[in-house]
């Protein structure tokens, strides 16, 4: 299999939680693309990009969206947001540990958890730890969309979900992180709308059957020293 690889840069600014795909700090930022649609899907297949960043405290990054057929519903943290309009970063920081799940609805609800065991029984990951409120009010986000988009927008529409985490959420569940700088993670990219007209199932990083929770799959991130 082709892994992927990214390469996060450092920034000494943090990023004005704006949307601001091409303000001064996102604009000469590589962006990879999630572009590996699965079949069982729609033909609906939205260009969806993501760029990342981090300094000692944060990991940032900003997706941006080309799509159609948008709908957010779910509204309350930890809601069933992959049934939306939603964009999803799976991270792994140390290859004997777990992963997290961090997804985002275009409305800017989260759902998230640190997974210890992916094996799946109906539907649901065996073992996971589910990241708290108070985690959740430690990552930030912005989107431009609002909360709730119902009825459906048919119409093309390009949407931006602006995220920071901090490492010390991650820390929480993973143990010490050590140097950022010159670390390898690995990881993977994800679009999906499970129930909107046209559903589709987007990975940066090749997924080998309709399952995002497949750490085997993970391409590589690695920190800029």
């Amino acid at each position: 299999m082709n892994i992927k690889n990214y390469k996060v840069l450092s920034t000494p600014r943090s990023p004005e939680m704006h949307g601001l795909w091409n303000g001064d700090i996102w604009r000469n930022v590589p962006a990879l693309e999630v572009g590996n649609f699965r079949q069982e899907g729609s033909t609906h297949r939205p260009q969806t990009l993501c760029k990342l960043l981090y300094d000692q405290e944060r990991l940032y990054g900003i997706f941006r969206v080309d799509d159609q057929y948008v709908r957010s519903v779910n509204t309350e943290f930890q809601s069933d947001v992959y049934k939306d309009s939603c964009v999803e970063v799976f991270l792994q920081p140390k290859s004997t540990g777990g992963y997290f799940n961090f997804e985002f609805n275009c409305g800017g609800a989260l759902l998230a958890s640190y997974v210890i065991d992916p094996t799946r029984v109906s539907g649901r990951v065996t073992q996971c730890l589910p990241l708290t409120l108070d985690d959740d009010r430690q990552i930030q986000r912005y989107h431009n969309l609002p909360i709730v988009v119902e009825p459906e927008i048919v119409a093309k529409q390009i949407w931006f979900l602006e995220f920071s985490i901090p490492f010390a959420v991650l820390t929480k569940f993973a143990g010490p992180l050590g140097e950022i700088a010159g670390q390898t993670w690995r990881g993977n990219f994800y679009k999906c709308g499970n129930e909107t007209s046209h559903p589709h199932w987007g990975a940066w990083s090749t997924v080998q059957e309709l399952n995002f929770h497949l750490p085997e799959c993970f391409g590589r991130i690695t920190f800029e020293k």
